[in-house]
This record gives C-alpha cells, structure tokens and sequence, in this order.
C-alpha cells in the first residue's frame, strides 16, 4: 500500500498506530516521507490497538492475546460438587460465546472438560468461512480417539508431555495433530504453548476450561482478558469455584483486574476485565 499511496499522489497520510511487527516497524513511513509525503501516527492509537489486540500482542510478546471464558452463578460457581454444568447460563449468553469463539485464532480446553463433556469447540450460526484451531491440553494423552471434535471441520492440536509415539500415533490417525510440550512439573509448559502458536500465526485464543486449567493460565500471568457470565442463581459454598489457584497469604498477592465493560446478555451479566499486569 505504500506504492499505491506514493503512485496515487496522496500529500498527506494519518494512521491510527505504527506497524507492531519489528521487521516492518515505520519503514513504510520512511518510504512516504521520502517521497515528500506528511506522515502522522498516533491517532486515535489505544483503539486502533483494541482492535486488533492479538496481532500487536504476538508481534511485541511473541505469543498471542489470550482471553479467559467462565460461566458461573452469581456466587462464582461454574459446577455443581458431582460436575454437572450444563446450563449454568442461559441461551443469549451461549450465544455471545459464539461471537468470542469466530474472533478467536484457537481455542483452548483441557482434558478434563473434553472427557466430560466432548465438546465440539466449533463456531456455530455464524458463517465466518473457517474454524479456529482447537488445542486439548492432555499431558497423558488421555484424549479418545472418537471425541467428536475430532469428527469437525478445522484443526484439532493435542498439546501433551507424554513420550508415547504408540498412543500419538493413534492420535493422528484419527485426525488429530500432536505437539509435545513438556514442562518442568511434568504438566504442559503453558507459555512454550503460547509461543508454539504464535509460530503459525495465532493471535487470539480463547481459553474455555475447568477451574484447575483457568487457574493454571492465571497464575503463570498468561491471560489478559477475563469475560466472565454470571447467572442469576447460586449453586452454594459446595459447587465448584472458578480458579483453582494457590493459596493467597495477603491481599498484596491477590489478582487484580480492571473492570473493562458490564452488561446484560439475556438474563445474564457479561463482565469483561482486563488482568492487571504486576
């Protein structure tokens, strides 16, 4: 676009932000002002970057934008004590999640959630033209080779730390992708996964999980968005919590986030936040 703007003669060029990507940062700028071309930068540059968060995240972090789904009653539960979850929320809700799901490059579950739900994790009623990539964190590759997402259209990546070619093998054979990503706990090294999709040029992922999952995400500083649906109900002190984190001491240690957006969704409320950075 830079030829174009030169060949058309344009006098003057206003851009919201500057390029993100260090390889390609103000070098198109330079070209302009060469070419005896004014050239400002900057309007309006903290909306230019909410628009597209996951490119500028990936260009400058090397990993992509990662936004934090939960469903949970107003007394922060997401689970009933036997597991059962479907529906906490109700259907204006489920389908603002559709609307999370088609921005999204991926989306990413835990094993857990794929062995009691079997989930499809797809876009649906909305025709965006593809399907973002769904990642299963299974370190034991526990995943069945029958689970239905594995019957959809799109990708399905099994992230693990199991060494088992037999077991993968079976894996791929049914139409999975398998990336071994080992941490030092014997889990999956959640930000060597970030970095492994940033690679093919994932720039939002949508975490959608249990308690143990988000609370894992949270407490190695890895999400920058919580978009939290709270129905009006209670499950009680004995249903399952949102995070599972480790144990808080003081208030100094708590996770902070700024209140970004509420709003009603149906008979929900739709709280968006950003996690503060320390």
């Amino acid at each position: 676009c830079t030829e174009a703007l030169i060949r058309a003669g344009v006098a003057h060029v206003v851009s919201a932000m500057q390029d993100p990507n260090r390889v390609t940062d103000g070098k198109g700028f330079e070209r302009l002002r060469r070419a005896g071309i004014k050239v400002d930068s900057g309007l309006l540059e903290n909306t230019a970057k909410a628009l597209n968060p996951g490119f500028a995240s990936r260009m400058r972090r090397g990993r992509p934008y990662v936004r934090l789904k939960l469903g949970a009653s107003l007394d922060g539960r997401t689970a009933t004590a036997q597991g059962q979850s479907r529906w906490i929320t109700g259907n204006a809700a489920r389908g603002d999640v559709q609307q999370l799901r088609a921005r999204s490059s991926a989306i990413v579950t835990g094993i857990g959630t794929v062995v009691a739900d079997d989930p499809a994790l797809t876009v649906r009623a909305l025709d965006i033209g593809r399907q973002p990539l769904r990642v299963v964190l299974d370190s034991k590759l526990r995943m069945s080779p029958d689970a239905q997402m594995l019957r959809q259209p799109g990708r399905t990546l099994i992230a693990t730390a199991a060494n088992d070619p037999r077991r993968a093998g079976v894996l791929t054979a049914a139409g999975a992708e398998v990336a071994r990503l080992p941490g030092p706990d014997g889990g999956i090294d959640l930000g060597r996964l970030l970095s492994f999709l940033a690679k093919f040029e994932v720039n939002e992922v949508l975490v959608e999980s249990g308690a143990r999952l988000a609370g894992a995400f949270l407490a190695a500083a890895l999400v920058d968005e919580l978009v939290i649906y709270l129905a009006p109900s209670l499950l009680g002190d004995g249903a399952r919590g949102m995070f599972h984190l480790p144990m808080i001491e003081t208030l100094a240690d708590r996770v902070e986030v700024a209140i970004m957006d509420v709003r009603a969704v149906g008979d929900d409320w739709r709280i968006t936040a950003r996690v503060n950075e320390k």
